[in-house]
Formats: structure tokens, sequence, C-alpha cells
């Protein structure tokens, strides 16, 4: 979600941002490039880790991340801090991604995965709508509202799933693992009456974000990386532009250049749940 929503949320302010911090709109689009070169890069370094140490540091990490970056990016007044920002905002937010497949895969099995996203036709309405009404840094702190909220939460109360941490469920977790509930639960429960098996050990592990790689050897996932990515690049090209030429061309407010985003938006969401 927040990963989708932070770049489709994005395409709406280019123009403001631009006239606001006394750039161009071609290196404000700089930007969107970073960001989607980061984002290519950190599920896979995230992902790799998550399976050895287990999901619930890392989501805590990523998150803690992208909060911070998006409070970065709702103050500062420079492109070089915006072009920096996003790749740290893009740090966070795509490392959750594989994160949630992860979870996925630990609890669900695959007859019962699924997943849609309504960021591509919510995200540049309400970024629209936020740019045109209160400002585009808004945009930023809305976002730093969410993930803040989010992060809350997986702190509180989200629990480790990783089955090489806890197992089937029979291995309690320990450290940053466990939830607040976990914590209130060990001080009512001595020690000693503790029979679970201890986690097992992990060495100390450099991620390779290489690893992933090797799937390009079978044929038929390589065919169907490159139709997606050739379908993924034409869209990223004219979703990042769209905004922008409309405005430019047509003379249209920020809120009617985000509503521009709606029809693809509710054409891909249909797409998804009648297939």
């Amino acid at each position: 979600m927040f990963s989708g929503l932070s770049s489709f949320i994005y395409y709406p302010a280019i123009s403001p941002i631009a006239a606001d911090i006394h750039t161009s709109v071609q290196l404000v689009n700089l930007t969107i490039t970073s960001y989607l070169v980061i984002a290519g890069i950190a599920p896979s370094i995230v992902g790799d880790l998550a399976d050895r140490t287990g999901r619930r540091p890392l989501y805590i990490a990523t998150f803690a991340i992208y909060f911070a970056a998006n409070i970065g990016l709702a103050l500062q007044k420079s492109y070089a801090a915006l072009f920096v920002l996003r790749m740290v905002q893009s740090a966070g937010s795509s490392g959750t991604i594989t994160l949630a497949y992860g979870v996925i895969a630990d609890i669900a099995p695959p007859a019962e995965r699924g997943s849609t996203s309504t960021a591509p036709s919510l995200g540049p309405v309400l970024g629209g709508v936020i740019a045109q009404k209160l400002g585009w840094r808004w945009i930023f702190w809305l976002l730093a509202v969410l993930s803040g909220s989010q992060l809350l939460a997986m702190i509180l109360f989200f629990p480790e799933t990783a089955k090489n941490v806890v197992g089937n469920g029979s291995i309690s977790p320990r450290g940053i693992h466990r939830t607040v509930r976990d914590c209130s639960r060990s001080r009512t429960t001595s020690a000693a009456t503790d029979e679970s098996p201890p986690p097992p050990k992990r060495s100390n592990y450099w991620p390779n974000p290489l690893a992933c790689l090797s799937i390009v050897r079978h044929k038929r996932s390589a065919l169907t990386m490159l139709v997606g990515g050739i379908f993924y690049t034409v869209f990223g090209c004219l979703a990042a532009s769209l905004s922008t030429i409309c405005i430019k061309l047509y003379d249209l407010d920020y809120l009617e250049a985000g509503l521009v985003y709606l029809p693809a938006g509710v054409g891909g969401i249909l797409a998804a749940y009648s297939t």
C-alpha cells in the first residue's frame, strides 16, 4: 500500500513542487526515477534479511525509515534534499512490499493468497485534493501520520511470523520479536515454567541483493518479468508525465489533474477482481 501510494500521490504535486523550490519540472521528474531505482533494489535486500532475521524487526525498521523520510520531505526546501529524501522514502516503503509477501507466505497457503491495489486510482486523486486545498507539503504530512500510526501498531501488536524464529508457533519470540502482549504474558509466566524450545541461533549474515536474479535463468519466469517490466515502464512514463502535461495543455488545477488518473485506476481494480 505505502509504496504505491507514495508514488502515485506524488504525481499531481510535481508542478507545484517545482514552482515552490524554484527548479524545473524535469529535475523533479528525476526524483521519480530515483524513487523507482531504489524501489527495485531495496526489496531484494530487505526480503533476504527478513528471511534470516524475522519479519517484525525489518517491518519496524522500514516503517521507521519511511516515517522519518516523510517528515523530512514535508519540511525540506531544496531540490537536493527532495532528491535524497525521496530515495530514503522509497527504501522504507518498498521494503514493506516484500515483507508483506513474506508474512502472507508464512500464514496462508498459495490457494488463499491474492493482492490488489487502489493506489493507482485513489493516490493521484488524494494528492490532487491535498495539493489544491492544503498545499503539496501536506501530502507528506499525511503519509507521515499514516506511517507513524502503522509503525506504532506494528510495535504494539504485530507478531513475528517467520518460521525460522517462531517455528509453527511453538517457539516463544524473544527480544524485539516480542509484541507488547508477549511482554505482558512473560511477566505473568515464570521463566521456570516456560518450556518452549529456544529459537535457533543465527550467525551474522550480509544480504546479497543479486541472489534473486537466479530466477532469470528460468525461461518462463524471465519472459513473464520481461513483459511485466515493459508494461510497467510504459505505464510509469505515462503516469509520471500525465498530470504535468494536462496542467500545461488544458489549464487544469491540481485536483482536476489528479482526477485524470481515476479511469485507469478503476479499470485496473476491476481487472484484478475479474481475473
